[in-house]
Parts: structure tokens; sequence; C-alpha cells
């Protein structure tokens, strides 16, 4: 590299640092609600209104966005780690591979939100709602998905291992090839659930209705299925070793 060169380029590294700054400056001004790669960490920002905001790939690590508005908003690959969302509005957000591990969105809104291969490990999502959500390929193991809202959610290739889903309606859903492993599911609603090739194992189904559903390839070893329903249930190539039948039985 020529002496020139070298500073060709550190002129256009002080031009975009200054860029990136003005852009910073200006949404937190509020004469813009777009900042895409922003650094936007630890600030608090409740109740903001950024519905449709540009905001991809901004660092907002540790920050308050309670009750915030951001509908339709871009924030596919941002930095969501610790984030406050509690009650925010995400309706049809893009999240797709948004880190938000440990992130707070009790009772959020996410109804169609893209969270492709989303990091939420850990995450706290309390009675959020995740209707027609996309959480495909989506790493939720350890979240809290007590009351979560999951009709018409797309599921599959998910990481829900160690989650909690009593009680919860899974009623038809695409969940095949999910890994679900050491979850408790007590008295979840699967029937008519495509869980062809997911992980179960270790998983306590006790009174979970299966009727219908499809576990062709799932690998059941070791789950608990005490008094659990799997009338009509397609079960070729299922794997029971060490489960506990409905019936009470062990298999082996």
């Amino acid at each position: 590299m020529t002496r020139s060169q070298w500073f060709v380029g550190v002129a256009l590294a002080c031009g975009i640092a200054t860029a990136k700054a003005d852009d910073r400056d200006a949404f937190l001004t509020k004469q813009t609600q777009d900042c895409a790669n922003c650094d936007l960490a630890g600030l608090k920002l409740n109740r903001s209104k950024l519905n449709g905001a540009k905001l991809s790939g901004s660092n907002f690590a540790g920050s308050e966005l309670f009750r915030s508005s951001l509908e339709h908003a871009d924030l596919s690959n941002a930095n969501l780690t610790e984030v406050d969302l509690d009650r925010a509005d995400l309706k049809w957000a893009n999240l797709a591979g948004a880190n938000m591990s440990g992130a707070l969105l009790f009772e959020a809104d996410l109804s169609g939100a893209d969270m492709v291969k989303a990091n939420l490990t850990e995450a706290h999502m309390g009675r959020a709602k995740l209707v027609q959500a996309n959480l495909e390929g989506a790493n939720l193991a350890g979240a809290d998905l007590t009351e979560a809202r999951l009709a018409g959610a797309k599921l599959a290739g998910v990481d829900l291992r160690g989650v909690r889903l009593n009680g919860q309606s899974l009623r038809d859903l695409d969940l095949h090839g999910a890994n679900f492993a050491m979850s408790d599911m007590i008295e979840v609603d699967l029937r008519g659930a495509n869980l062809r090739d997911a992980n179960l194992t270790g998983v306590n189904l006790r009174g979970a209705n299966l009727h219908g559903a499809d576990l062709t390839g799932a690998d059941l070893q070791g789950a608990d299925l005490l008094t659990a329903i799997l009338t009509d249930a397609q079960l070729g190539g299922a794997r029971f070793t060490g489960a506990i039948m409905p019936d009470g039985h062990h298999s082996e």
C-alpha cells in the first residue's frame, strides 16, 4: 500500500465514522427514525414511536424500549441483548438474525414478526403474542414462554431446549426438526402437529394431547408420556427407548 492509498483509507474511515455519528445524533434528537448500524447501547428510549424505522445492525444492548412502538421496523441483525421491550409493539417487525438473548419481552406483541434464526436464549417472553410469527431456525433455549400465544407461528427447526410450555396450544403447528430436549410440555395441545424428526428426548409430556400428530422419525427416548393421548398419531421410525408410555409401562 502506498502512502497516498493509506491516507485515502483513513479519510474514508473518518468520513464513515462522522456520518454514523451524525445519524445517531439525528436519531436521538428525533429528526429521523432511521439509524442503521448505530451504537444505541444503554439508552433510555421508553415509549418511543419507531414504526417502520430502519435500524438493522444497530446496537441496543442494555437499552430500555418499554412500551415502544416498533411496528414494521427493520431490526434485522441488531444487538438487542438484555433490552427491555416489555409490552412493546413489534408487529410485523424484521428481527431476522437479531441477538435478543436475555431480552425482556413480557406481553410484547410480536405478531407476524420475522424472527428467523434470531437468538432468544434465556429471553423472558411471558404472555408475549407470537401469533403468525416466523421463528424458523431461532434459538429459544431456556426462554420463558409462560402463557405466550403461539397460534400459527412457524417453529420448524427451532431450538426450544429446556423451555417451559406447560398447557400451551401448539395445535396443527409445523414443528418438524425442532429441538425440545428436556422441556416441560405437560398437558400441551399438540393435536395434528408436525413433529417429524423432532428431538423430544427427556421431555415431560404428561397428559399431552398428540392425537393425529406426525411423530415420524421423532426421538422420544426417556420422555414421560404418562396419560398422554397418542390416538391416530403417526409413529413410524419414532424412538421410545426408556420412555414412560401412556399406560405407565417403560419402553425398552
